[in-house]
């Protein structure tokens, strides 16, 4: 009895090890579409020459029926997502975030929301993964333009398994969404998962904690973490959340734990105009939930070259940094 359950331990064991190998979140999107794929014929990528920063060249090829190229045309690509949406697709129109919310932001508006195409918008390499490709290819306007279009969802999944369930949901919801991921390789899970639910609209408590509240969203989630556990040390606790939907925000969570810490930080791979920072501090002042509050993202500026870290931690928007704002935050 005892040696069986010694092996189902270390079986278990060796799984969660695998589990927790880093991934890019755009990779376990593919690997979810393929899943989706093989029992669901209406599952269909549209891409605009973007198949291969898209990580869809082997869905590609598993699925050649259920994918269209349109070349470097993101105008073409939501109408004709939306078009194939219209006829009762389950639609994945993918492509660089910098270019899919701006020159084809009308298409969203107009073929998309406003039209009610269910169509899964899913903005890749978003914030400043292209980093050393400069301004141009930078996305920090896209959650501020798209939670000012009615009837779009704005997604930004921390890791693995919020990657995974977000692509799930968003094949079933039947509304529109916009889903947003980088390049750097995240964690499979930032938090034990058993039986939890993703939801959209339902942020995830990370970590919790009295003294502050720390909420990210994407790939700022990870460092946030970390920030909590450098405070942590210095006997300051904090509350992590995974504010995954920026759009529709979970207010409620927001608020329960606002009212229990001392102060609020938001971070986020995006203009500090707009963004999950001022949705947050827009609803709690508007609710009489008032407490010292510091929105961590890209400044007002020209944007600094280099990597995605480099410029993470050009703008403190790292664990140092944000643990540093904390501690200025209780003072």
């Amino acid at each position: 009895m005892g040696s069986s359950a010694g092996a189902l331990n270390k079986m278990e064991n060796n799984r969660l090890e695998g589990l927790q190998k880093p991934k890019a979140n755009l990779e376990v999107f593919s690997e979810t579409l393929q899943r989706l794929a093989q029992s669901d014929k209406n599952i269909m990528a549209v891409t605009s020459d973007s198949r291969g920063s898209g990580k869809l060249v082997p869905f590609g090829k598993n699925f050649p029926h259920q994918i269209v190229e349109v070349g470097i045309a993101e105008q073409n690509l939501v109408g004709v997502a939306a078009g194939l949406a219209s006829c009762g697709k389950k639609v994945f129109a993918t492509s660089p975030a910098c270019f899919l919310t701006a020159r084809a932001l009308e298409q969203i508006k107009n073929d998309v929301a406003y039209s009610n195409n269910p169509v899964n918008v899913i903005g890749i390499s978003a914030g400043v993964s292209y980093g050393a490709l400069g301004s141009t290819h930078h996305s920090l306007h896209d959650y501020a333009a798209l939670r000012a279009i009615n009837n779009i969802m704005v997604v930004a999944p921390a890791d693995n398994w919020e990657t995974a369930q977000a692509i799930e949901c968003a094949a079933n919801t039947g509304e529109p969404v916009y889903l947003r991921f980088g390049k750097k390789a995240m964690p499979a899970s930032l938090k034990p998962v058993n039986d939890e639910k993703f939801e959209f609209g339902k942020g995830r408590v990370i970590t919790e904690g009295n003294d502050v509240l720390i909420i990210g969203c994407g790939e700022t989630v990870l460092p946030a973490l970390e920030a909590a556990g450098l405070l942590k040390d210095l006997g300051i606790t904090c509350c992590v959340i995974s504010m995954h939907t920026i759009k529709p925000l979970d207010t409620d969570l927001l608020a329960r734990m606002a009212r229990q810490c001392s102060a609020i930080i938001t971070v986020e791979e995006h203009s500090i105009y707009g963004g999950l920072g001022e949705a947050c501090a827009a609803y709690l002042m508007q609710n009489g939930i008032c407490k010292p509050f510091q929105i961590i993202g890209i400044p007002d500026e020209y944007t600094v070259t280099g990597s995605q870290t480099e410029i993470f931690n050009h703008y403190g928007i790292n664990k140092d940094g944000i643990a540093d704002v904390a501690r200025s935050l209780l003072k």
